[in-house]
């Protein structure tokens, strides 16, 4: 049997948002304008009515407000007062929060009760620890952390700001200024992280908070992992990520990470910057995956004209499919992008790659050039891809497969670059030879004998 829904006036007293006084304030209020300006116990006054007067005096947001008319009261955690959502996932939600004296905006992340299994409890109490750690101007800062009856939450700062993902979709592509920019200021605050022993492993644009003062702050370490302490990450061993961005080591040996992972997730992002496309469109995450080890996204200036050359070596270096060919560190990567970035730094520019060992390509590859749809055979419970959750005002959808994000798959691609024979494989190549080497001649000697 349902219990009845609690009145309007007794959830707003229950929620400790509004005090009585307050209360009478706004119920006098209405009931003067109804009596022509004698304030008369008389009138009825509509929950919904003294709901929207309590929102105009300032009293309660929007928000608030429907909740206590549904009858529910529980809108504080700790001293924070619950606002306005800003966004959700699939392992919890952020509310923008007051502090109850201090009068602070924040950001609080919260993991519901309903989720709240002893392994989402864990990682949630990995997060925070892990934020607890960091402090630098681009990465969000976290301010507090506690439980609240059996909801626990974690604390930040309030940005005010527009995650890159929505600034693009909103305004179009970058240009290399602007986007060189952008990375390099989360490159810096990736290189803190770094230095701590953090590897965040969910680098993306919706993690990329822009502020309209043109400051970038990385985003939510929900995935984050530290350097050589598999054993106290509750997802050690697990792909996750945001299949889109991910580094081929996080699919093949997602137990070691490294930097240079966030910085192929950076270079990805960088690539979505400046042409508006994922690297790879369309299909599954599986098929995502795969491309991410075997394919060559299409060439970054089929979609930005103006990108130059050296701007492109740049993007192929940070997406590097080989770890050990890779730009290594965000350090590298800031000086790498110094040139274009107004946040410069003072480096020698690296020397441009050679043109000829770049892996892009202009023209569809032919049939010959594939090698047909091998994907490593990965365990099903490695399979965990969890969205992460940014301070933007809108959701990042976790695969650009059902965004609008996506160009038609049947497009130009990069072609694989050259790779470097093992001996092994030069041994068995060269054995074939010889072997077709020695057929052909038993074959002639037979003929013309």
């Amino acid at each position: 049997m349902d219990r009845p829904k609690k009145n309007f006036r007794t959830c707003v007293l229950t929620s400790g948002l509004v005090t009585p006084a307050e209360l009478d304030q706004a119920i006098v209020a209405l009931w003067t304008e109804r009596s022509g300006g004698r304030a008369t116990a008389q009138v009825e006054i509509a929950e919904k009515e003294l709901a929207d007067r309590l929102i105009e005096l300032g009293r309660l947001t929007p928000y608030q407000a429907k909740q206590l008319l549904g009858g529910l009261t529980k809108l504080k955690l700790g001293q924070y007062r619950i606002l306005e959502p800003i966004g959700h996932g699939g392992m919890g939600e952020v509310f923008k929060a007051e502090h109850a004296f201090m009068g602070r905006i924040v950001a609080v992340k919260v993991l519901p009760m309903s989720k709240a299994t002893p392994a989402a409890t864990a990682s949630f109490i990995h997060e925070i620890r892990s934020q607890a750690r960091l402090q630098h101007v681009n990465l969000v800062q976290a301010y507090d952390a506690g439980r609240d009856g059996n909801v626990y939450y974690l604390v930040t700062e309030y940005v005010n700001a527009t995650d890159l993902r929505k600034y693009v979709r909103q305004h179009g592509a970058l240009g290399m200024k602007a986007a060189a920019t952008i990375i390099t200021q989360a490159a810096k605050g990736l290189a803190h992280a770094h230095e701590q022993g953090l590897i965040h492993r969910d680098v993306k644009p919706g993690n990329l908070l822009v502020t309209p003062e043109g400051i970038t702050k990385v985003s939510d370490l929900g995935l984050a992992a530290w350097l050589n302490e598999t054993e106290s990450d509750p997802r050690a061993g697990k792909i996750v990520g945001t299949a889109d961005y991910l580094s081929p080591e996080q699919i093949l040996t997602p137990r070691q990470v490294t930097p240079a992972t966030d910085v192929y997730s950076l270079g990805c992002t960088l690539y979505y910057a400046v042409t508006g496309k994922v690297p790879f469109t369309g299909g599954g995450t599986r098929e995502k995956t795969r491309r991410h080890l075997e394919d060559m996204p299409l060439h970054p200036r089929r979609l930005n004209a103006e990108l130059s050359d050296p701007f492109v070596d740049v993007i192929a270096a940070m997406m590097d499919k080989n770890v050990a060919q890779r730009i290594q560190t965000a350090a590298e990567v800031i000086r790498r992008l110094a040139p274009w970035s107004e946040d410069r730094v003072a480096a020698p520019v690296a020397e441009p790659m050679e043109r000829d060992s770049l892996p892009f390509s202009y023209s569809m590859p032919s049939s010959d050039d594939s090698d047909g749809d091998q994907f490593v055979a990965l365990p099903e419970t490695n399979w965990q891809f969890e969205e992460s959750l940014s301070q933007g005002s809108q959701a990042t959808e976790p695969f650009a497969a059902i965004s609008e994000e996506t160009v038609p798959a049947q497009s130009d691609i990069w072609l694989p670059p050259r790779r470097k024979m093992s001996p092994q494989q030069w041994l068995l190549y060269s054995a074939a030879g010889l072997g077709v080497v020695v057929l052909l001649t038993v074959l002639m000697h037979l003929v013309f004998k």
